[in-house]
């Protein structure tokens, strides 16, 4: 090798040696301050890409964890006010069996249990209003599937989880009755003597000298307990008796213990009783025999949807007939995002618990709801308690819906999404975090040859010295 002065080759390869060292020294000690292997996209660009989308999945399942015990607490919080809605039914129940204890109870006794079930239900009615987590009421029907009519004279009652959302055309092909009688004989003076007027098996005096009216306003003294109304819209203006209740379990019985005559109630001697019909309408072009004035439908994707179709404006006793207008119905579920992806989530329908929305539509009964009933007689109260069954079993449904989602749904997902989100952080750990054994190893090695190659590069920095001995 010739010598020269001018290129230094020696020194220029130590110096490069010495940088390598010194950047490899250099990357060592970032990665062990930092802990992390890979601290830019130089260091491993396909590591980079692959442990980024991670970190967006680990940030993704701790969210989707805590959104799961946020659901379970809201889901908590919907379920203790049920227990209390139930425990209050139950109460209630057990008022009603009390009224139907026929042989004991005298009608001061009714009517003081028929208020306190009042004071139930008003209660009930208010924990279903006013319950909410957050501002997000859950037990008055925002939380489940809702509807509204474009016409007044139908109500939106509930749907269910088969129920879909849509527009549903309505009509009344087959009016409701209630069960209604005319006097034979219209009244068209004062009753010429005391009568006794029988109504479905409540006894009502009327006194001699009453005009029609009164004995109307007398008649409707005792509605809570007869279930029936009066008014002078008979034939010819005779006195007429309607039920407050429509359809085939609503019926009336009314007998006089005086003959009909223009001075007397004009009912006559001769007991006359009359049953209501059955509501049919079409829901989305199925037609479908109801309870009363409620129809259910049962089939297609209105399956679950009930309406209430109201009375007719030009005749009390019957609904109104024909198109109806349309039912909107919207699915209001809660949804819950418990995943890390998108699309990842679950939902729960969360029914109306107030009274109205409780024991609808009990076949072969005369109460629509439990808002509507009554305890006011023995027989009323036999019907009222198949009600508070019905309301108790869709309470406690609702209760186990819950209770399954909570449990099914929101715990075992959130358990799955921490089994998930443990071997996602070890698979990012493997792709980027530092081997501190390994580091520590290669940080040595760079070390010692930072320091070898910094003397080495001494020494080849000398190498030019050698020609001055051959200029003496």
């Amino acid at each position: 090798m010739a010598l020269s002065i001018t290129n230094n080759v020696a020194s220029l390869n130590a110096q490069s040696n010495l940088t390598r060292a010194n950047s490899n020294l250099a990357k060592s000690v970032e990665r062990l301050s930092s802990g992390l292997k890979i601290n830019r996209g130089s260091d491993g660009p396909a590591a980079l890409v692959i442990s980024e989308k991670q970190r967006a999945q680990i940030a993704g399942l701790n969210q989707a964890i805590e959104n799961s015990e946020k659901a379970v607490s809201l889901v908590q919080t919907a379920e203790g006010a049920l227990t209390e809605i139930n425990s209050l039914l139950v109460k209630v129940r057990s008022l009603a069996i009390d009224s139907a204890n026929a042989g004991v109870n005298d009608n001061d006794a009714l009517a003081a249990n028929q208020a306190e079930i009042a004071n139930a239900l008003d209660t009930i009615n208010r924990i279903a209003d006013n319950t909410q987590f957050g501002t997000k009421k859950l037990l008055n029907g925002d939380a489940g599937i809702g509807g509204v009519a474009s016409d007044a004279d139908v109500t939106f009652v509930s749907g269910n989880s088969n129920t879909s959302a849509g527009t549903y055309a309505i009509s009344v092909s087959t009016v409701g009755e209630r069960a209604t009688t005319d006097a034979g004989t219209a009244q068209s003076a004062a009753l010429a003597a005391d009568e006794v007027l029988t109504v479905n098996g409540v006894a009502i005096s009327l006194n001699a000298g009453s005009t029609q009216t009164q004995v109307i306003n007398r008649i409707n003294e005792y509605s809570s307990q007869t279930g029936v109304t009066a008014d002078a819209n008979g034939a010819g203006g005779a006195t007429r008796l309607y039920t407050s209740e429509f359809g085939s379990n609503a019926s009336l019985s009314v007998v006089s213990n005086t003959a009909a005559a223009a001075t007397s109630s004009g009912f006559g001697t001769t007991a006359v009783t009359d049953t209501g019909v059955d509501i049919q309408a079409s829901i989305d072009g199925t037609t479908y025999t109801g309870t009363g004035n409620l129809v259910t439908a049962n089939s297609g994707s209105a399956s679950g949807l009930t309406i209430r179709v109201g009375v007719a404006a030009a005749d009390a006793t019957v609904t109104e007939t024909g198109a109806q207008g349309n039912v909107t119905v919207t699915d209001n579920s809660l949804v819950f995002q418990i995943g890390a992806n998108a699309n990842q989530t679950a939902k729960i329908a969360i029914g109306k618990s107030n009274p109205g929305s409780l024991g609808v539509g009990v076949t072969g009964n005369q109460f629509s709801s439990l808002a509507d009933i009554d305890v006011t007689s023995a027989s009323k109260a036999q019907d009222a308690i198949s009600v508070i069954d019905a309301a108790i079993d869709d309470i406690t449904n609702l209760r186990g819906d819950l209770g399954a989602f909570q449990s099914n749904t929101l715990s075992s997902t959130a358990n799955n999404l921490r089994a998930t989100l443990e071997n996602t952080v070890n698979a990012e750990s493997v792709i980027r975090d530092t081997d501190f054994a390994a580091e520590i190893a290669n940080f040595t090695k760079n070390q010692v040859l930072v320091q070898a190659g910094t003397s080495v590069l001494g020494n080849a920095n000398q190498l030019p010295q050698q020609i001055l001995s051959l200029l003496r």
